[in-house]
């Protein structure tokens, strides 16, 4: 009896070393901008794989986490599906990895998601220079980028990855704009490749049709886009959620603004060394 209490009371001590040397030095890879690195760690916080310290809130970072045997590695968002095979896993914007798998670079599904009420308050937007607000090139811009073409095109392109978030989507025009008066215009807009600039393929089609040519200017990065628009280069831009835009602003004091929603792209938990979660005692 004495032997066999010894031999249960070893094999759980076996199960817990076990389980704790599941857990050693495993790295995750996150976005290293504000927003995003918060985001990251919020859906690893949300799914018990790690803690944050108590008022971290949406600007959480690597400093706020508390975890046994796991190393947070901040890595630039568009540079994480690159550095995946190096990391256990990666939180990764679902816009990189359709560019990862549109380069061929293999990937599998995502292993966790973000749920709704986190992703949609993060809706990618289309921003424009504070004075043009309210200009009728704005207007045909947005009327476009919320048609129904658009949301048909996300909807059957994307299987999920990109959703839209257009409630009454447009026949693709305003009726308040005077068309004619912007006949033979060209609307510059800065946008990332994928999805954004292959959505923005619709909106130019959309616009052709009333003889404004929409030139669209492909950025492989993401800090370019907002100055382009600040100092003129660019009429618009289609690449970054509002929080993202809303911390350059408060850093730079720029006036780019927000003028619809188009789409949202859920961040996932992508494996890079592993294949599962039981490295993660999941």
């Amino acid at each position: 009896m004495k032997l066999t209490k010894i031999f249960a009371g070893l094999l759980v001590a076996l199960l817990l070393l076990s389980s704790v040397a599941a857990l050693a030095d495993v790295t995750i890879g996150v976005p290293d901008d504000t927003t995003n690195e918060a985001r990251a760690l919020r859906l690893l916080a949300d799914n018990g794989i790690i803690e944050l310290n108590e008022g971290a809130g949406e600007l959480a970072t690597k400093a706020d986490v508390v975890a046994e045997g796991i190393e947070i590695v901040e890595v630039q968002a568009d540079q994480l599906v690159n550095q995946l095979a190096d990391l256990d896993y990666a939180v990764i914007n679902s816009n990189f990895v359709l560019d990862a798998l549109d380069a061929g670079l293999p990937i599998d599904t995502a292993l966790l998601t973000e749920v709704e009420e986190v992703y949609l308050p993060n809706a990618n937007v289309i921003a424009v220079k504070g004075t043009n607000v309210d200009a009728d090139l704005t207007k045909a811009l947005v009327a476009a980028a919320r048609s129904q073409q658009v949301k048909d095109y996300i909807e059957s392109t994307y299987a999920g990855a990109v959703l839209s978030v257009v409630d009454e989507p447009t026949d693709g025009y305003d009726p308040d704009v005077d068309y004619d008066a912007l006949a033979g215009q060209t609307l510059i807009i800065a946008a990332t490749p994928a999805p954004h600039a292959q959505i923005l393929e619709i909106v130019k089609g959309i616009l052709a049709e009333k003889d404004i040519n929409l030139d669209i200017q492909v950025f492989t990065g993401y800090t370019e886009e907002n100055p382009a628009v600040d100092a003129g280069d660019a009429y618009a831009n289609y690449f970054q959620h509002q929080p993202y835009l809303d911390s350059y602003v408060e850093e730079t004091g720029g006036d780019v603004v927000s003028v619809t929603t188009v789409h949202t792209e859920p961040m996932g938990l992508y494996g890079g060394k592993q294949a599962d979660l039981s490295a993660l005692g999941k």
